[in-house]
C-alpha cells in the first residue's frame, strides 16, 4: 500500500475512534507539506472541523497521536493551526522505494479487457502539400495523448484522417499537368510529398499574376478570381473527379502515393504511427448518407435552393450549412461520414480530435450533430484544442512557398545537435555512428520537448536554438542527467558491484534521498492528473523537477564514493529508479533517451 494510501485509511480510522463518525476518503485531504515547515505530507483539518467540533489545532494534534501511535509510516508530527504536517518514518521510505524498483513502470496502469477504448485522431493533413511546423506540433501533442491515455489504463486506437479531395488537390494536379513535363519522385530526387507542395505553390503563382492581368484589364478583384481561366480548369478538374472520370482518378491517385510515400518518411523520422488511417475521398458520401437519414428523422432540413442545413439555434448556435444545393458535402458532413465508419470499425467509448484552436466552433456544432445522429460518445467528444505555433520570423503560408517544412526542421534539429555536441566536447571516443545516432536522438528530443512543455492551448513561438541549450528546461538537459545517471552505474557494475532487488528497511535516508524518493513516487500522480487534463506539458513539467531534483541531490551527495557500502547501494538503487522514471515520462512524450552523451 502506498505512503498516502496508509496514512488515508488510518486517519479514517482515527475520526472514527476519536469523533465517533464515519467521513468519505475524500475528507482526508493530504499535499506535499511545504518546504519552510518540517514533515513530508500535511493532513488538512478544515474538512474535519464540523465532525471534531474542536478548533483546528486540537483536531489536528488529535489525529498526529493517534497516527504517531497507530501508523507505521508516520514517526512524528506538528500542527501549524489548521494543518497537520507529518514525518514519513525512515523504513517507510526505503518501503516505498522498493515498490518504486519491483516495478518497470511504476506509476503507470495497464489495459485490461474491461478498459474503455479511447480513439485519437491527430495529424489531418492534405495531400496538396508536405507536412509543416504545425503539423509537428498536432502529430507530437497526439502521439504524447495516446501514451498518456494508455499509462491510464485505457485501450487507444491512434486514427488519421487524411484530406485527400478537394479543390485544392486537383490545383496541384492541374499544375503537375501543365508545366509538369512527366517530373516525378525518383526524376527530381525529391520525396513526393514535397514534389506536390511546389505544384501547389506554382499554381497560386499563375493564379495571383491571371487575376493581377484581369484587373488590369478593368474587372475588379472578386470577378477576376472566379473569372481566371486556372480557377475555372481546377473547378472543371473537380467535377470530373466527382464523376469518377477514369484520367483525372489515375492522375489523383498515382500523386496521392506520391505523397503518402512522402509523408511515412516524415512520420517515421517524427517517431509517429497510426493503428488506422481513413480518407476523406471515402468518408464523404458516408456523411451526405447519414446527413440524407437526419434529414429523413427530422433532426435537419432541405431549403428551397435545396441545400441542407442544421437548426441549431435551440441550443444557443446558428445554422449550420451540411449539403450545399447542389448536393456537394461540407467539411462537417466529412466529419459525420468519419465518426460512422470509425463506429463501425471500433467499439469506441471516448473520442479525442487533435485540432488547432481555429476549429473550436466546428467541434463544438459537431458534438451535437453527433449526438442527435445518434453516436454515444458524440455528446462527449474532446476536441484537444491546441494553439498556433510559430518561429521567430512569423506565421506560414503554404500557397506562398514560405512554410517551415517539418522534414528541414528536423534536419536542422539534428544538425543542430551534432554542432553544439561537438563544441561541449561531448563526443569525445566516439565512432561516427555513435555520433549520428546520439545528434538524431538529442535533436529530435530538444524539438519534441520544446513544443510538448509549453500548455497546449496557448499559442507559442518556436526557438530553435534556445531548444538545444543543455542547460535549464530542455530535452537535451534531461536527456544529458539520464546519459549521466547510466554512466553511474556503468561504473559501479565495472567495479563489481551488485545492485540488489530490494533493499535493507534499517537504512535512514538522509534529507535529500527523502526528497528525491518522494519525488519519484509522485509519477503516477503526474500521469494521473495528465491524462485528466490532456496535458503532455503535465509529464514535461514533471520530468524536468525531477530532473532538477536529482542534480541537487548529486550535487551535495557523492553517490560511488559514498562514505558506507550500504550508502553507496542505496543511492545506486536510488539513482537507477530516477534514471527509470525519466525514461518512462520522456517515452511519454515520444521522446527517447541517450545511453551515452
Amino acid at each position: 500500500m502506498k505512503i498516502e494510501e496508509q496514512i488515508q485509511s488510518s486517519a479514517l480510522a482515527a475520526v472514527k475512534e476519536l469523533y465517533g463518525q464515519e467521513v468519505p476518503a475524500q475528507m482526508i485531504q493530504l499535499q506535499k507539506t511545504r518546504p519552510d515547515f518540517e514533515g513530508n505530507l500535511t493532513l488538512v483539518t478544515f474538512p474535519l472541523l464540523k465532525t471534531s467540533r474542536k478548533k483546528p489545532e486540537d483536531t489536528g494534534t488529535d489525529i498526529g497521536e493517534y497516527l504517531v501511535k497507530n501508523c507505521p509510516a508516520i514517526s512524528a508530527y506538528n500542527v501549524v493551526k489548521g494543518f497537520l504536517n507529518l514525518v514519513i518514518a525512515p523504513e517507510a521510505w526505503v518501503g516505498l522505494l522498493n515498490d518504486i524498483n519491483a516495478d518497470a513502470h511504476y506509476g503507470e496502469k495497464k489495459a485490461t479487457d474491461e478498459s474503455p477504448l479511447v480513439m485519437i485522431e491527430y495529424s489531418s493533413p492534405n495531400t496538396n502539400k508536405p507536412l509543416h511546423l504545425g503539423h509537428v506540433r498536432n502529430n507530437l501533442l497526439g502521439w504524447s495523448l495516446a501514451q498518456i491515455m494508455e499509462a491510464n489504463g485505457n485501450k487507444v486506437v491512434k486514427t488519421n484522417i487524411v484530406n485527400d479531395r478537394g479543390i485544392h488537390i486537383c490545383k496541384s494536379m492541374l499544375a503537375w499537368q501543365k508545366w509538369g513535363n512527366g517530373e516525378t519522385p525518383e526524376t527530381s530526387g525529391k520525396k513526393g510529398d514535397h514534389l506536390i507542395g511546389d505544384y501547389y505553390v506554382a499554381f497560386d503563382k499563375h493564379y495571383r499574376e491571371e487575376i493581377k492581368e484581369l484587373v488590369a484589364q478593368g474587372m475588379d478583384e472578386e470577378t477576376a478570381k472566379q473569372e481566371s481561366p486556372l480557377i475555372k480548369e481546377a473547378h472543371d478538374m473537380l467535377v470530373k473527379w466527382e464523376q469518377n472520370d477514369p484520367e483525372v482518378r489515375g492522375l489523383w491517385k498515382k500523386m496521392n502515393e506520391w505523397v503518402y510515400a512522402g509523408f511515412d518518411e516524415t512520420y517515421k523520422m517524427m517517431g509517429v504511427s497510426f493503428d488506422k488511417i481513413y480518407y476523406e475521398s471515402e468518408t464523404y458520401l458516408e456523411g451526405k448518407e447519414k446527413v440524407e437519414e437526419g434529414l429523413a428523422k427530422g433532426f435537419f432540413y432541405r431549403r428551397e435552393d435545396n441545400s441542407v442545413w442544421a437548426n441549431l439555434n435551440a441550443e444557443g448556435l446558428d445554422e449550420k450549412l451540411l449539403l450545399r444545393s447542389d448536393g456537394t458535402s461540407v467539411y462537417m458532413t466529412q466529419d459525420i461520414g468519419t465518426a460512422k465508419l470509425r463506429f463501425q470499425d471500433f467499439p469506441i467509448d471516448k473520442m479525442i480530435y487533435v485540432v488547432g484552436n481555429e476549429q473550436n466552433y466546428h467541434f463544438q456544432v459537431l458534438s451535437i450533430l453527433l449526438d442527435k445522429l445518434g453516436f454515444k460518445w458524440g455528446k462527449d467528444l474532446t476536441h484537444f484544442s491546441y494553439g498556433m505555433v510559430e518561429l521567430p520570423n512569423g506565421k506560414m503560408k503554404s500557397r506562398e512557398g514560405t512554410v517551415v517544412d517539418a522534414d528541414d526542421l528536423m534536419t536542422a534539429m539534428i544538425s543542430d545537435a551534432r554542432k553544439t555536441s561537438d563544441e561541449l566536447g561531448k563526443f569525445n571516443d566516439m565512432t561516427d555512428e555513435e555520433k549520428n545516432e546520439i545528434a538524431r536522438v538529442v535533436g529530435l528530443g530538444a524539438l519534441k520537448y520544446f513544443i510538448l512543455k509549453v500548455d497546449a492551448r496557448k499559442n507559442m513561438l518556436f526557438n530553435p536554438e534556445e531548444s538545444i541549450d543543455f542547460n535549464g528546461n530542455t530535452g537535451p538537459f534531461i536527456q544529458y542527467t539520464y546519459a549521466r545517471i547510466r554512466s553511474i552505474l556503468r561504473k559501479a557494475e565495472a567495479q563489481g558491484i551488485v545492485i540488489p532487488a530490494a533493499l535493507d528497511g534499517a537504512y535512514k535516508p538522509a534529507d535529500k534521498e527523502v526528497e528525491l524518493i518522494q519525488k519519484t513516487s509522485e509519477y503516477g500522480a503526474a500521469v494521473e492528473q495528465a491524462g485528466k487534463d490532456y496535458s503532455p506539458s503535465g509529464i514535461a513539467n514533471y520530468c524536468y523537477e525531477l530532473t532538477k531534483a536529482f542534480n541537487q541531490f548529486y550535487h551535495d551527495y557523492s553517490i560511488l564514493g559514498a562514505d558506507t557500502e550500504e550508502e553507496k547501494i542505496f543511492r545506486l538503487v536510488l539513482a537507477q529508479n530516477v534514471a527509470k522514471t525519466i525514461k518512462n515520462g520522456m517515452a511519454l512524450l515520444g521522446i527517447e533517451v541517450p545511453e551515452r552523451m
